[in-house]
């Protein structure tokens, strides 16, 4: 496959799996992108001057990285995708653990259990990317119950 073909197949699961406009926010023309492929040839990781925006599931539904959720967190208002806690949580999320139902202040209506989001600070900040658990309604509603399976987070707060 050449290059240009790459960009828009890659465009077109982001676009199905995110929402218009989530294609051209994580893989802009112009930009530099490595693939790693499988012995077999699937694709398996895109990176960014190292840095990893997504993975490719068995599913053929992408995985987010860091750096893919800062580009959707980017293209998207919030809470579009997200699902937002505050401060009680963000030392937790940072530091990569999962996210519970009853430490939820907003999330994002059209989220489904096993959807790809992005875990914020109800400031905006990016704290993790993972995997709804829940869905939007079951999120705001239940007062136990993990809401975000924790794949990835930013870190401590520099």
């Amino acid at each position: 496959m050449t290059d240009t073909v790459d960009r828009a197949t890659l465009r077109q699961i982001a676009a199905y799996q995110f929402g218009a406009g989530a294609g051209e926010a994580l893989f802009p023309a112009g930009e530099s992108r490595t693939i790693t492929r499988t012995s077999g040839g699937r694709p398996q990781q895109i990176h960014v001057d190292d840095e990893r925006l997504v993975s490719f599931g068995t599913d053929g539904r992408y995985t987010l990285g860091i750096e893919g959720g800062r580009r959707l967190a980017d293209a998207f208002d919030s809470p579009a995708g997200r699902v937002v806690v505050d401060d009680e949580s963000e030392p937790f999320v940072r530091d990569g653990k999962n996210v519970f139902a009853k430490f939820v202040c907003d999330v994002g209506g059209a989220v489904r259990p096993g959807d790809e989001v992005l875990v914020t600070h109800e400031r905006g900040d990016l704290l993790a990317v993972g995997r709804a658990e829940l869905s939007a309604e079951g999120i705001r509603d239940f007062e136990t119950g993990m809401a975000v399976k924790v794949r990835e987070s930013v870190g401590a707060a520099e």
